[in-house]
């Protein structure tokens, strides 16, 4: 069986930032995913649509096995993917009106006047409040027709909603009932259906049938599409790495509904939450506030809810990157009380006895591959790596943490061990250009002088001028030895800082860059091509799902 792992590279987008495709930009072809008129158009982000086809083909052409994307669940706060109201649930946001418009279920007129105003200037941020009002708005025509002349798919759906009935009657409720308390957080709801009371529970389910029903087709044509999508993927040799956060957000329906597997106190509210001490990215630490586990109980239940988890997030990709893996060696625990992370204590994460069930549960015999990335980036212990090891995931090194101390830094790649991946930056960093042209200011751990350092370090380093150090940092992970190598879209078009996806610590103007249309062209997808060949990191046919 071919190694998840075998020497191969990738590219990191996530589906929000795919590249509008404008009238006059793109052209109709007879591909799957752009077969006809409603291929073009957009309403203000990427979706699991023509574009996403279409990036699937940029991919395969330019010999890539691997597509990196950030968590798919509906977004949260400050639109994070990474603070999910549902670990389970897909994005409404990602379903693509277009498609819709191939099946049936939207008319074309609709698709078009949604569109209508797009304009291209427009097209190099995500407008996350205008799309989701345009995205919902069609999402609510394609349910009415699907309730009164799609008969055909009533089979389909209720099919799903009984083979993910396990979270998804949950997610739909929770939904329904945080849309009808005006978005509030259920632990402000009323007291019985906050602590859901049986009663309460069933009063409401039957209060918002229709909200639940309407939820529910969302779900499922999410499912619907992106298993179209991954399954286009897989023909074309492209697998898809996921994200499974570590943690849950406050407000979900996770928490909601299992209480009992969180530090609570009586009135649902966390007495600690997670974060992580002050490092290299936030002289105050990250206090992400997300509710701990009580793991005790997690234990006691065989983990069922995470194997359910594991199970729901494979159906969906390739390969887990796991955000946060030392959590489960040892987690950072802050006073819910606490302004910021600078008070904390580290406490024991389930560790060994969490991933031998989790191997378990997916059918892993002793010495099987398992497919999980451990995200073990920050302050990492012996211990940390012990546990990633002892498992056989492959860690994360990233190029642009090596230059700040000296050659034996394990983010250079002479250093790099061959199980592992490796990375110019992620979607938490600066991109290389806008990391090589930062200085030193407010909220910043380096001072001028260690900047100057490490940009000279770093070009006597990579053999590269200062215009080329986006290619000097690629050239460096893909003539590694590490097994994979990715790259953020940004650094592949050598961006500045104002393609950044997200800034810890920060909560706003977070996770709208998107990709400019046209820019990811023929010629671009032979240049990687043959880059990537050169280093013998050339794709194969096909991935087994």
């Amino acid at each position: 069986m071919d190694s998840l792992f075998r020497r191969a590279s990738g590219l990191l987008l996530h589906v929000t930032s795919l590249p509008a495709r404008l009238p006059g930009r793109a052209h109709v072809d007879s591909l799957p995913g752009t077969d006809g008129s409603w291929s073009v158009g957009d309403l203000g982000s990427g979706d699991v649509g023509p574009a996403a086809f279409e990036f699937v083909r940029f991919l395969h052409a330019s010999e890539q096995r691997w597509w990196q994307i950030l968590p798919t669940g509906p977004v949260g706060y400050g639109w994070s993917p990474y603070q999910s109201p549902s670990s389970f649930a897909g994005n409404p946001l990602l379903v693509s009106p277009a498609l819709l418009v191939r099946d049936g279920l939207l008319r074309q007129e609709d698709w078009e006047s949604a569109v209508a105003d797009t304009r291209e200037e427009e097209c190099h941020r995500v407008h996350f409040e205008r799309s989701a009002w345009r995205r919902i708005e069609l999402l609510r025509m394609a349910f009415r027709r699907f309730e009164h002349q799609r008969s055909d798919l009533k089979s389909a759906f209720d099919e799903f909603r009984h083979i993910h009935g396990h979270w998804l009657d949950e997610h739909c409720l929770f939904t329904a009932c945080k849309a009808y308390h005006h978005d509030k957080p259920w632990y402000e709801w009323d007291r019985a259906l906050a602590h859901r009371d049986p009663s309460a529970i069933a009063h409401w389910y039957d209060k918002t049938r229709i909200a639940c029903d309407f939820e529910a087709f969302i779900q499922f044509l999410f499912d619907r599409q992106w298993r179209e999508l991954r399954a286009y993927a897989a023909e074309l040799g492209v697998g898809i790495i996921g994200d499974i956060p570590i943690f849950v957000s406050m407000d979900s329906s996770d928490v909601w509904a299992g209480q009992h597997l969180f530090e609570l106190d009586h009135e649902g509210r966390p007495t600690v939450v997670a974060g992580v001490p002050p490092d290299y990215f936030a002289v105050n630490g990250q206090r992400w506030g997300n509710p701990l586990y009580k793991w005790e109980v997690h234990r006691d239940t065989g983990y069922a809810w995470w194997i359910r988890r594991f199970q729901r997030t494979l159906q969906l990709c390739d390969l887990i990157r796991i955000d946060h893996f030392r959590g489960f060696e040892s987690y950072y625990e802050i006073p819910a009380s606490s302004p910021d992370a600078r008070i904390g204590t580290w406490k024991p994460g389930p560790r060994h006895d969490f991933f031998q069930t989790i191997a378990r549960s997916l059918g892993a015999s002793a010495g099987d591959e398992l497919p999980v990335i451990a995200e073990d980036l920050g302050f990492i212990t012996k211990e940390v790596h012990e546990l990633r090891d002892a498992f056989g995931f492959p860690g994360m090194r990233i190029v642009q943490f090596g230059f700040g101390g000296d050659s034996t830094s394990i983010d250079l790649p002479h250093n790099y061990p061959t199980h592992c991946i490796a990375y110019t930056g992620t979607h938490d960093n600066d991109t290389v250009v806008g990391w090589y042209q930062s200085v030193a200011g407010e909220g910043s751990t380096r001072s001028q002088e260690a900047i100057d350092a490490e940009k000279e370090y770093a070009l006597r380093y990579l053999g590269c001028s200062p215009e080329n150090i986006h290619l000097g940092m690629m050239r460096a992970i893909w003539s590694s030895v590490a097994a994979l190598s990715i790259a953020p879209v940004q650094d592949l078009l050598g961006l500045g800082a104002d393609a950044r996806m997200n800034t810890p610590g920060t909560s706003c103007g977070n996770w709208v860059w998107r990709c400019p249309p046209g820019v990811l062209t023929q010629s671009e997808s032979e240049w990687l091509g043959r880059f990537t060949r050169t280093y013998g990191r050339e794709s194969t046919p096909s991935i087994t799902s």
